[in-house]
């Protein structure tokens, strides 16, 4: 099969493309014929060797795969050849096939296209994850979403104003901020040349912030959560700012609000079956027209690096998919 290949950990432009054996799947796995895979920040993250998963040399990056079973292992019972199927295997999806646990493995409703699937459902499943279960939003309130632009920014935003909350998206451009806004962002703040403390007590009369979803980090999350509300929610997603941010623990304090983690690859195994009803709401209100998921931009496997530099260079808030078959 044709695979792109991470042969050392490096930047995009030192991929390859070459021929490997065809995988086989274990008695726990499927084998899927992959047709599209989407492209994002931790695909970027691993073949530098920054992410928390290090898959041993060589590997092909790619996470988030649309195709179908074409075997099935021994112990695999809720799943059959033929199904068409969304995966989250965390590398291994810029190949022709790929095999994967089963629990990874999710049977794709009629009528939501891959595209959409390969692209949207992990960024929608750890957008919803944390404003949902991590969060508890609720109707009315507000919702201020850092990286707005990005896949993870846009889930957010389309989710939160499925949920009833009023959503301001803040974000590095003005054209990344219209872009929030065709997405049904309420305000915006563009954090380089805002201050992003005072533009949320502007938006807010002074009150704050119910919810922060934070993919960013970096110099940003300082005054996200000095515009927090009382017993307002922190969400911490990642840090594609590529810098941790060091906390004043007397915020959290005197505003009474809490710091929680959104890590919805444990949650997604740990807690099996909420994220299964997770994923069904998700593709309801997909179907039904709610949420579209975020604009794509197509690859040939043989520029699955060009999708992956895009991310690097921030050059674009479109989401790459790669198609295999």
């Amino acid at each position: 099969m044709k695979a792109i290949i991470c042969a050392e950990f490096d930047l995009p432009e030192n991929l390859k493309i070459a021929e490997l054996p065809d995988p086989s799947a274990k008695e726990n796995q499927v084998l899927i014929q992959v047709e599209v895979c989407g492209v994002s920040y931790p695909d970027l993250l691993i073949i530098q060797n920054k992410y928390q998963f290090k898959p041993e040399l060589p590997f092909s990056p790619g996470g988030e795969v649309v195709g179908k079973i074409t075997k099935v292992g021994a112990h695999v019972k809720e799943l059959k050849i033929g199904d068409r199927v969304l995966a989250l295997c965390r590398w291994g999806g810029f190949a022709e096939k790929v095999a994967v646990d089963s629990d990874r493995v999710f049977v794709l409703p009629n009528g939501i296209s891959s595209q959409i699937a390969a692209s949207s459902l992990y960024s929608l499943s750890t957008a919803y994850h944390g404003l949902k279960d991590r969060a508890n939003l609720q109707t009315g309130e507000t919702l201020l979403v850092l990286g707005a632009s990005g896949a993870i920014g846009i889930a957010a935003i389309e989710l939160g104003k499925a949920m009833g909350a009023k959503v301001i998206a803040a974000a590095s451009s003005d054209e990344k901020l219209a872009y929030c806004k065709s997405k049904g962002a309420d305000d915006t703040i563009n954090y380089e040349s805002e201050d992003l403390k005072n533009r949320i007590k502007e938006l807010t009369d002074e009150k704050g912030v119910d919810v922060v979803l934070d993919p960013v980090g970096g110099k940003y999350t300082d005054p996200a959560l000095r515009g927090m509300a009382w017993k307002g929610r922190y969400l911490v997603v990642g840090f594609a700012n590529g810098e941790i941010p060091k906390i004043p623990m007397n915020l959290p304090l005197l505003k009474g609000c809490s710091i929680v983690g959104v890590f919805w690859g444990n949650f997604s195994k740990v807690e099996a079956e909420q994220n299964r009803l997770n994923l069904e709401q998700l593709n309801q209100w997909i179907l039904d027209g709610k949420i579209t998921g975020h604009e794509v931009e197509e690859y040939g496997l043989g520029n699955a690096k060009k999708a992956l530099q895009a991310i690097q260079d921030r050059c674009t808030y479109i989401k790459g998919v790669v198609r295999i078959f």
